[in-house]
């Protein structure tokens, strides 16, 4: 089983669908079910509703998942756990306090060393911790006495020493797990296989590898961590960049299709550039992707956005307009690349035609025209009539002519327009 691990604390951001993708797509190839599982343990965090947000872009981009867990579930679970690892000393009560530990980080910072745990709390006795047992205490990990290693499908062969495990905590004050321990404890329970995640997992791993090992799960799972995706600035994207939201994503007017196809592409080697999901599922391979961050191009998407509409045979339904635009829909491609925006160049050219006084007497005249004629012709045809009955010729006839037909100084060609909007033309120039 894979498994796509969200936590509830905001909007999806595009790194985190890119993992959702990567997951579905070799569990699909893998035949073997996908599990998601909300990582709702810090309620200080959590946002009412953001699970279900998550779960409905899921379902957006056609990820098709098995099961929904919510780690919190498994609280009692961990908790066993956590007492059977202090039974068999392999995890210990720490009775430090965060000031004790700010003073230990504050002097290793001093002497110019990174700072680990200092083992203060280790080795205390059975009747020493009972003697305390009203203080307030966390549960730690005992250090790991090897080394541990794992091969990744994209970073290669990794080694860990002892020292950069360190004794890590595993259950809070509150009594509430810590993120690696119950990622660690759920990844066992779930029989996951391989883990697919953002680099920014990859200290978090031996740590879990370690409370696995310590609880005597011996199964070696698999594990691929990708590179951050960079902003245009070459830096990582956070939350004030707006297209490293999902959801601004799709605001804007781009398909679920064309991001999937754009999250796939970036950083990776495919054999053909504008694909579906589906067709993912045939080539991707995660042996393929960059070790190198890859740079969040929006042009690259935007281009990708348009290939995907014009794929499309009816874009009137997305649009939400009348199936009878749908062909001058095709013709703002051209110049479009979201929903939103092709939305933005139709409503234009449905809006009520505004005064331009520098053409205001051409416009009358082809106005006239165009309400005294069945408009049955071709656009050649139509175009020579008007110019022989009004003796309009050249930009006095274009500009204009345009101006009339598209309620904009620009565009598409209007022998393009005309076609698709000739039924409906009378009653916009009225």
């Amino acid at each position: 089983m894979l498994r796509f691990a969200p936590s509830p604390t905001g909007d999806m951001h595009i790194g985190n669908l890119r993992v959702a993708l990567f997951n579905y797509i070799v569990a699909k190839q893998r035949n073997e079910k996908l599990l998601i599982r909300i990582e709702d343990t810090d309620n200080e965090r959590n946002i009412e509703g953001k699970d279900k947000a998550i779960l409905d872009i899921l379902n957006a981009f056609n990820i098709k998942y098995d099961q929904v867990v919510y780690q919190s579930s498994n609280f009692k679970t961990h908790w066993k756990f956590a007492t059977d690892l202090l039974t068999h000393k392999k995890a210990f009560v720490c009775f430090c306090t965060p000031e004790d530990i700010e003073k230990e980080r504050i002097k290793a910072s001093e002497e110019k060393r990174p700072y680990r745990y200092s083992g203060k709390c280790e080795n205390l006795t059975d009747v020493e911790v009972l003697e305390r047992e009203d203080e307030s205490f966390v549960v730690r990990l005992k250090k790991p006495k090897e080394a541990i290693e794992f091969d990744d499908y994209v970073k290669g062969h990794l080694k860990f020493e002892p020292f950069d495990v360190d004794s890590f905590v595993i259950l809070r004050q509150n009594k509430i797990p810590t993120y690696n321990f119950a990622c660690a404890i759920d990844d066992m329970l779930y029989d996951i296989s391989l883990i697919i995640r953002g680099e920014d997992h990859l200290s978090n791993t031996p740590k879990q590898i370690a409370i696995q090992k310590a609880v005597g799960y011996n199964k070696n799972l698999e594990y691929a961590h990708l590179p951050i995706i960079l902003n245009s600035e070459g830096k990582k994207m956070s939350k004030r960049d707006e297209a490293s939201s999902v959801l601004w994503l799709l605001e804007e007017g781009f398909l679920p299709e064309a991001i999937a196809n754009y999250l796939v592409l970036l950083g990776n080697k495919t054999p053909k550039e504008i694909f579906t999901l589906e067709e993912a599922i045939e080539f991707f391979d995660l042996k393929k992707l960059s070790k190198a961050p890859a740079k969040f191009d929006i042009d690259k998407l935007r281009f990708i956005n348009r290939e995907h509409l014009k794929n499309i045979d009816d874009l009137s339904s997305l649009l939400q307009i009348h199936k009878s635009l749908n062909n001058l829909a095709k013709v703002y491609l051209e110049e479009a690349s979201t929903l939103k925006e092709l939305k933005s160049k139709i409503d234009e050219v449905l809006t009520k035609r505004t005064l331009n006084e520098e053409w205001q007497e051409e416009i009358e005249l082809i106005k006239n025209e165009i309400l005294n004629s069945d408009l049955e012709e071709d656009y050649n045809d139509f175009k020579n009539r008007i110019s022989k009955n009004t003796n309009l010729k050249g930009k006095k006839l274009f500009i204009p002519l345009r101006l009339l037909l598209t309620n904009q100084s620009h565009g598409p060609n209007i022998s393009d327009i005309y076609p698709a909007i000739k039924d409906i033309l009378k009653d916009l120039i009225k």
